[in-house]
């Protein structure tokens, strides 16, 4: 199989289905801001040290996958979709994981270890996503609501992870003070 098609050579991408649109849609801005979280992610995880970390961004970004396949096919279509239990799965490890982490009292600027600074890279460009995905829902409705709340919890998640890599690596957080 070819790594090039040419069918895209004028702008144009295939929705799954075989749909064709613009590649600046709404919908293509979204799923493609999902590829890149993915992407970052993956540089995250060549930063992380700590193994519970590293399956947790594993786990996440094979459900990218799916997010992204949700995206790009009409919610018609018969297919593996982010549903609840995706999203409660990401609030259960968000429990656990605070479980071990000190009570947050201000604001922290990102940053820290190698690892925890790319996993706050991966929440921005998740934040990112979800305003795409926003804007997509107002001008088509052919979206599964369920993915909205899972990238709302995917940045809570991500930024709580930050902070247990950064906790884990020695990494110190750093208050955000208002500059004079």
């Amino acid at each position: 199989m070819k790594i090039y098609t040419r069918r895209g050579d004028e702008g144009q991408t295939s929705l799954f289905g075989g749909e064709r649109v613009e590649k600046d849609s709404p919908r293509v801005s979204a799923y493609g801001t999902l590829d890149e979280l993915n992407s970052v992610m993956g540089v995250a995880l060549t930063f992380c040290r700590n193994q519970k970390v590293k399956e947790i961004l594993s786990s996440v970004q094979h459900q990218l996958f799916t997010a992204g396949a949700d995206l790009a096919t009409s919610t018609k279509r018969e297919m593996d979709r982010i549903k609840e239990t995706d999203w409660r799965y990401l609030e259960s490890i968000i429990d656990e994981l605070q479980k071990e982490l000190p009570p947050l009292k201000n604001f922290i600027l990102p940053g820290g270890s190698p690892g925890a600074s790319c996993i706050h890279f991966s929440r921005a460009v998740c934040r990112r996503a979800e305003r795409l995905l926003v804007n997509l829902m107002k001008v088509e409705r052919d979206v599964n609501s369920q993915m909205l709340v899972y990238l709302n919890r995917l940045s809570d998640l991500l930024f709580v992870l930050a902070r247990y890599e950064n906790i884990l690596e020695g990494g110190k957080e750093k208050i955000w003070q208002k500059e004079n």
